[in-house]
């Protein structure tokens, strides 16, 4: 059954709520039919508030590519920041949604933008596991070793998330293996602490520092200890690690 569009008025901009405003919650459900009825009834297409910040960020993290597109058509701002996620493209990218990754992109979305909850979007997409998107981002001049984030850089964050294939990639496109900065002193730490014993045999083939030391647990051999990963501490002992006291 068809969803009958609200009722517009002088008030198509007010603000409120979870969505902030009507043009955000049309965006965030995909009734794109809605968001084109508010926009020829003068919703700003950038209008700021609410979880998502803005309506292009809401169609992007929820995967509605017509929507996205429609906004874009009328205005909407591509690098808008705000909301739980710093702009369109990092919502997109934190959720997999690698066509409308492709059309932020098309459409100047900054590839490098630093900040929000994952610290840029190639760390987001390689935190969550998106190797189409890692892929996209990184073809469009992502920088590979950016720093920022709770995870510290991409590499950090396909480690801690365990996935073996976003992991090689990076290291393919020049990722510093022994990168330092966010949760965890660097990748090998990450993936010791999370029982990813993979990753732990490939970061340490590419020179990964195996007794490096500051991190959260300091070094790799204490964190996988910690996290009763057997396997991971005969391979880290196996390559020269040194408990220390």
């Amino acid at each position: 059954m068809p969803i009958a569009a609200p009722p517009i008025g002088p008030n198509t901009n007010v603000q409120g709520g979870e969505y902030s405003n009507a043009l955000q919650a049309a965006s965030a459900k995909g009734h794109d039919a809605v968001v084109e009825l508010l926009l020829s009834k003068g919703a700003n297409v950038n209008a700021q508030g609410g979880d998502y910040g803005n309506a292009l960020q809401a169609a992007s993290a929820k995967g509605h590519d017509a929507v996205v597109e429609l906004l874009l058509s009328k205005g909407a701002d591509v690098n808008a920041r705000g909301g739980f996620y710093l702009d369109a493209l990092q919502a997109a990218s934190t959720r997999g949604h690698d066509k409308i990754v492709e059309v932020l992109l098309g459409n100047g979305a900054n590839v490098n933008a630093r900040g929000g909850f994952m610290g840029s979007a190639l760390q987001a997409a390689s935190a969550e596991g998106h190797d189409k998107v890692v892929e996209v981002l990184l073809g469009k001049g992502a920088d590979v070793n950016a720093q920022g984030g709770p995870n510290g850089n991409a590499l950090q964050a396909a480690s801690a998330g365990g996935h073996n294939k976003i992991v090689e990639v990076l290291l393919s496109k020049g990722a510093v293996v022994n990168a330092r900065g966010g949760f965890y002193l660097d990748a090998l730490e990450a993936a010791s602490a999370r029982g990813h014993d993979r990753i732990v045999e490939v970061l340490l083939s590419n020179g990964a520092d195996v007794n490096a030391r500051s991190g959260c647990f300091s070094p790799a051999l204490q964190a996988a200890l910690v996290g009763g990963h057997d396997r991971i501490v005969e391979v880290l002992l196996s390559k020269g690690a040194v408990q220390r006291d």
